[in-house]
């Protein structure tokens, strides 16, 4: 009986019967099919690009990003240095024991946390577990990505000729965030909110919680500017010019296209203005509600509010915020812009 060595002294026969590695795809194989496959699509790929749509495309997207992104990074590295080094206690002794006063104060306060709406959910949550009453922590998680310096300045820079869109920003943002407050301490219930259990960086070292943060921030603010680039730069190059004019032209319809549209992309605050500025289409009211909706109650924003204070309080407080930024917007646009 000859064995299977002699039978097939080339080992072929072996190797394609019980060598697992006889039907593994060839990685040298898939990469010259790959190249293969661009070589043959370069030209369609190269026309592609250099159509007049796509084009127009890539420079606001490209304008976008690079504008915000200075901003972003900046607000990134802020908001982690204040979330890991100040602590909560800090601002539970600063406001005042009453919560009417407290509110409007601790919506001011909300310009001493230079990052977006990802860092004001958790500080919020942190002020309510410290014993910050719930209005004033509300006030300030609302405040605190509109009102900051960097959203402001940010704002600035992208709309250099209409610099009345700061002052409306910020007169429309800080309003909503106190109204919404002083109403909560009217008629919110204590049974609707549900306090967050435990610290942000439980466990972790002052170094590990501040690159925990930055990375955090950067995942979620970077990811959202690029979302949000992609569809200003796709409104502007592939939607009809006729429809944005049909939406802009109508003063309530805009308003409230833009608002939707805020909550839809949900972009960062550090980032918005940008995304609003190449809107040019739309009025500066209709790009005021944008901007003053878009921090307070976006997607992402409803998510983290579920997560940190029950979804029974996000169900109750984010429609209402929504409907009162868009009503100051119109009110602040009308007065200021």
């Amino acid at each position: 009986m000859t064995t299977s060595t002699e039978a097939d002294p080339t080992g072929v026969g072996r190797r394609d019967a019980g060598d697992p590695r006889g039907g593994r795809f060839d990685s040298s194989l898939g990469l010259i099919m790959l190249l293969l496959l661009v070589v043959v699509a370069q030209g369609p790929v190269r026309r592609a690009l250099s159509a007049p749509v796509a084009q127009s495309w890539t420079t606001v997207f490209t304008a976008v990003v690079l504008q915000a992104l200075p901003f972003l990074v900046l607000g990134v590295l802020l908001s982690a240095l204040i979330a890991v080094f100040v602590p909560p206690s800090f601002f539970a002794r600063a406001l005042p024991r009453r919560p009417a006063v407290a509110v409007p104060v601790a919506g001011v306060a909300g310009a001493v946390l230079p990052g977006c709406e990802c860092a004001s959910v958790p500080v919020a949550g942190a002020l309510v577990r410290r014993g910050v009453t719930p209005a004033a922590a509300l006030a300030f998680l609302l405040s605190a990505p509109a009102i900051n310096p960097i959203v402001l300045t940010a704002t600035a820079v992208a709309f250099p000729r209409q610099p009345q869109m700061v002052l409306a920003r910020f007169v429309a943002s800080l309003f909503v965030a106190c109204a919404m407050g002083w109403l909560w301490q009217r008629l919110g219930r204590a049974d609707w909110l549900r306090p967050p259990a435990r610290p942000a960086f439980h466990g972790h070292g002052k170094g590990a919680a501040f690159w925990a943060s930055v990375r955090h921030d950067v995942m979620h603010a970077g990811g959202f500017l690029v979302v949000g680039a992609m569809a200003a730069a796709t409104l502007k190059a592939v939607v009809p010019a006729s429809w944005l004019r049909g939406a802009a032209d109508d003063p309530v319809v805009s308003i409230l296209a833009l608002a939707v549209l805020a909550v839809l992309l949900s972009i960062c605050s550090e980032a918005d203005a940008f995304v609003a500025a190449s809107l040019s289409q739309f009025s500066l009211t209709a790009r005021l509600a944008f901007l003053v909706v878009g921090p307070m109650i976006d997607l992402k924003l409803f998510a983290m509010q579920t997560g940190t204070f029950g979804r029974g309080f996000a169900l109750r407080f984010a429609p209402a915020t929504f409907v009162l930024a868009v009503l100051v917007s119109t009110l602040v646009g009308a007065v200021l812009l």
